[in-house]
């Protein structure tokens, strides 16, 4: 499955099976967030096997069911935590999808989990992670003047990133985020409106962005 087909396929799913992930699933996602963490300085990690977090009247809420499996992203307590969380997590969610696992971005609808944190970070986000009962529905996206400026007359790589970019998962789907192709290959990306989390989503969608247009066609300014 070619990159864009992951990014396309990837849906948000609340409800799993009663399945374990494998041992070997298992290593290939711990290497990666070895990795990620080394990459970016945060710490990722992830439970197994482990109930309680999705146990909970605001998870019910939520209609999450069955939810063994999740990822707990901790960050230093600084202004960058919320965009780096989503860059490096949104890398950690494609790779669950190409294992065939399923996963949601879970801001308030879970209980606590079980996250060793630092006197000096705090946690960002939790994703679910596990097979799912089905593999969602794609979001409705916004028509792409509201996200960018230009793009019938962009390059192609700049067309492609964008259309990577309305794969992204954003909070409640508002897409509350807009692109910019600057001179012939710088990109802005910024936040448009309000919200809790919007610089979680931007990052997650300068992940997918990149994914579509090849970092070597742009520099972000």
């Amino acid at each position: 499955m070619d990159v864009m087909e992951l990014m396309r396929s990837r849906h948000s799913v609340r409800q799993y099976l009663d399945q374990p992930i494998e041992e070997e699933k298992r290593q290939i996602l711990d290497e990666t967030v070895r990795e990620l963490n080394h990459l970016s300085g945060l710490r990722i990690q992830i439970m197994y096997e482990e109930p309680d977090c999705f146990n909970s009247r605001l998870a019910h809420y939520g209609r999450f069911e069955n939810v063994r499996n999740y990822i707990v992203i901790a960050a230093k307590k600084d202004e960058d935590a919320q965009e780096k969380s989503g860059y490096y997590g949104e890398r950690l969610v494609l790779k669950a999808q190409e294992l065939g696992l399923n996963t949601c971005w879970v801001a308030l609808t879970h209980g606590k989990s079980k996250a060793v944190l630092r006197d000096d970070e705090k946690e960002v986000i939790i994703i679910s992670l596990g097979y799912g009962k089905d593999q969602g529905t794609a979001h409705r996206n916004k028509d792409i003047s509201k996200i960018t400026d230009r793009y019938e007359d962009a390059p192609e790589w700049y067309r492609r990133g964008i259309e990577a970019a309305m794969y992204a998962p954003t909070a409640v789907n508002q897409q509350k985020f807009r692109i910019q192709l600057i001179d012939e290959n710088k990109v802005r990306a910024v936040t448009s409106g309000l919200g809790a989390l919007l610089k979680l989503d931007l990052g997650i969608v300068k992940y997918h962005f990149e994914l579509g247009a090849g970092t070597e066609n742009f520099k972000w300014i």
